[in-house]
């Protein structure tokens, strides 16, 4: 039996759009270069669970940043990764409705889990594990192995699907079969091979 897990964002969902990260520059104060430098600079740690939100967004944006400034700023970062890219989530529909195993792997805080958690192309999701709930980030090899005893299988039957070629190089260093994700249409061909 072949598990088919996903990555979230940039395979289920789209990229943030320009315009809302935008938004997100507009409320932290900082200028555009700036405010991306620190955001990705400390996401990883966050994605882990080693930042609060606050000690996360202080980081990002290097000043003291309030509960109430958090929750404004988490509130646009959410909003940012919460739009389907459709085609995928046909896909995974149609796999869900065939009665294939499913799961998804995520680098997300704690905070964005537990929303996205709430978001119905998520929730038909039988199998979620996010980073930021058990203190591993991909590529590291620790988070594979997670992701397999939380599926109960064997990585050899695992099909990992992520848009970062890191991501599934880790995948296919801890035994996984894993595919770089462009597109749908791409995907759905590779699966067709595979499974």
């Amino acid at each position: 039996m072949k598990w088919i897990v996903f990555d979230y964002g940039d395979v289920l969902s789209l990229s943030q759009p320009e315009a809302e990260v935008a938004a997100m520059v507009r409320e932290s104060g900082a200028g555009p270069e700036a405010f991306r430098d620190g955001y990705w600079k400390h996401r990883l740690d966050f994605d882990r669970g080693t930042l609060t939100p606050e000690e996360f967004w202080s980081a990002a944006l290097g000043r003291s940043v309030g509960a109430e400034e958090t929750a404004r700023l988490n509130a646009l970062d959410l909003a940012s990764w919460s739009h389907p890219d459709e085609d995928t989530v046909a896909l995974l529909g149609e796999l869900l409705a065939a009665g294939r195993p499913v799961g998804l792997l995520s680098n997300a805080p704690a905070c964005i889990a537990d929303s996205l958690d709430e978001l119905p192309w998520i929730a038909a999701i039988p199998h979620r594990v996010y980073s930021g709930r058990i203190g591993l980030v991909k590529p590291d090899r620790a988070i594979y192995d997670h992701l397999a005893r939380e599926l109960g299988a064997d990585p050899a039957d695992v099909v990992f699907v992520d848009d970062r070629p890191h991501n599934v190089a880790g995948a296919r260093a801890a035994g996984m079969t894993a595919v770089v994700f462009t597109t749908a249409a791409a995907l759905r061909a590779d699966l067709s091979a595979l499974l």
